[in-house]
């Protein structure tokens, strides 16, 4: 008996639609980057971009459990002295860029290196319902009915 090992021109790729309304953002961002990386598949291979293609709606509908949602800070730092600074999530949501939550969880859930980067560019989302990639003829992925704690009622 022989191990498999995947090649560049057997990869298959697919194409993912995640709704993010009332998803939990940790859990969501796990169940991404496990896709983007390819792991869910029987082929997976942790030398190759052997992932598939995700879709995110609705990033600005996504929630935090318990008092995470007033009380979660996000940090950054200018480059100059005294330059740290803080926003809230929620301030982020309702702000003109909440995709950047879900797409800064995800990176963080993925090593750091430059095939998880590659990985990350299958990634996009959009923070309301339109999205311009129906072309690709995504499969809508219920996350939500896999386990009670995905979903914040």
């Amino acid at each position: 008996m022989q191990t498999y090992s995947l090649k560049k021109n057997d990869i298959n790729k697919k194409w993912f639609l995640i709704d993010a309304k009332g998803l939990v953002l940790g859990r969501l961002a796990v169940k991404i980057a496990s896709i983007l990386r390819g792991k869910h598949k029987s082929t997976f291979s942790p030398h190759l971009d052997c992932g598939d293609n995700v879709i995110v709606i609705n990033a600005k509908k996504v929630m935090m459990t318990g008092n995470k949602t007033k009380q979660k800070k996000y940090f950054k730092h200018t480059g100059y002295p005294g330059g740290l600074k803080e926003l809230y999530f929620k301030d982020i949501i309702k702000g003109p860029n909440p995709e950047s939550i879900i797409i800064k969880a995800v990176e963080r859930m993925m090593t750091s290196n430059a095939l998880s980067k590659k990985q990350l560019s299958n990634l996009r989302v959009f923070k309301d319902e339109k999205h311009n990639l129906e072309a690709q003829k995504p499969e809508n992925l219920d996350f939500g009915s896999e386990n009670r704690k995905n979903m914040v009622n």
